[in-house]
C-alpha cells in the first residue's frame, strides 16, 4: 500500500488508478483455485469463509495452507465441513498449530474456524437463535458460531416449535428480558415457527428453512414457500439451511445500530 500511495504522491499514477490497486491488494489468488478476500473481516466485520462440500479434499487444503502463508492472515471459516473430512484436515494441517493456530470445530454445526488468536471483547449484543425441532440444530449451531465469531453472544433455544407451542413462550420471554437483538428462527416441515415469532416480539426476525422434512416437505421448499408468504411482518428470509446467511445478516444488523 505505501508503494502504490508513494507512486500517487510523485503523480506517476492518478487517483483512481491508485484506488484500482489498493482493492487489488485485498484479492489473494491461490493458483487457479480460489480468490480469497483476505481483508474482509477489517472491511466488513466478519472473516472470509470457505464453502467446503463443492471443493476437492486436495483443493481445500490448498487453499488453506496458502492463505495462512499470506501477509497477516486473519481467521478463517470453513462451513458444511463432514467431521471426517475436518479429521483430515487436523492430521494433515496440524503443523499450524505450532504457529500459535487454534482449530474450533463445531460438530453438530458442520463449521471450522481457524483462529490467529483468541482474544475475546465484550460481546457487542445479544442475538437469540431457536428452532423448531432438534434437527434443526445442526442449521442453528452454524449460525451460532457465526454469531459468536462476529462478536456477539448467542442465546439460544431449541426444540420449541408449534407442535407444542406451550414451550415457546416462556423461551421468547426471556430473551425478550435478555435483551437480544434479532431472533433468528429455524424450521422444517411447514415452516410456521418464524410467522409464530414475528407476531409476538417487537425485533427483526430472521427466518432460516431448513430441509427437515418428508414428502412434499422434503427438501425444505414448503418451509421456504411459507416463511416467504408470511402474514407476519418483520420477517426476512434466507435458503435453505442456509444458517451462515442469517447470521451475517443478523450482524449486519447489529453492527448497522
Amino acid at each position: 500500500m505505501r508503494e502504490i500511495l508513494e507512486k500517487l504522491i510523485n503523480e506517476e499514477i492518478d487517483l483512481e488508478c491508485a484506488e484500482n490497486l489498493i482493492k487489488s491488494q485485498d484479492i489473494l489468488e491461490l493458483d487457479e483455485i480460489a480468490k480469497l478476500d483476505v481483508n474482509r473481516q477489517n472491511r466488513t466485520g466478519f472473516p472470509e469463509a470457505v464453502f467446503a462440500p463443492s471443493k476437492d479434499y486436495e483443493d481445500l487444503l490448498l487453499i488453506i495452507k496458502k492463505y495462512f502463508k499470506s501477509e497477516n492472515p486473519q481467521n478463517l471459516i470453513i462451513t458444511k465441513l463432514s467431521n471426517e473430512r475436518y479429521k483430515k484436515l487436523d492430521t494433515d494441517l496440524d503443523y499450524l498449530k505450532s504457529k500459535g493456530l487454534i482449530f474450533d470445530y463445531n460438530k453438530k454445526g458442520q463449521i471450522l474456524v481457524i483462529k490467529v488468536n483468541k482474544n475475546k471483547s465484550e460481546p457487542l449484543a445479544k442475538i437469540g437463535i431457536i428452532t423448531a425441532g432438534t434437527s434443526d440444530i445442526n442449521i442453528a449451531e452454524e449460525a451460532k458460531v457465526i454469531v459468536e465469531e462476529g462478536g456477539c453472544e448467542a442465546i439460544t433455544s431449541y426444540d420449541i416449535g408449534v407442535a407444542g407451542i406451550h414451550r415457546l413462550f416462556p423461551q421468547i420471554a426471556y430473551m425478550v428480558k435478555e435483551g437480544v437483538k434479532v431472533l433468528i428462527v429455524c424450521a422444517g416441515m411447514e415452516g410456521a415457527l418464524p410467522s409464530v415469532v414475528a407476531g409476538i416480539v417487537d425485533i427483526p426476525v430472521i427466518a432460516v428453512p431448513t430441509s427437515v422434512g418428508y414428502g412434499v416437505g422434503q427438501g425444505g421448499r414448503v418451509a421456504l414457500d411459507s416463511m416467504l408468504q408470511s402474514c407476519a411482518p418483520g420477517i426476512a428470509v434466507v435458503n435453505i439451511d442456509n444458517g451462515f446467511g442469517a447470521a451475517v445478516f443478523a450482524l449486519t444488523i447489529v453492527k448497522s445500530r
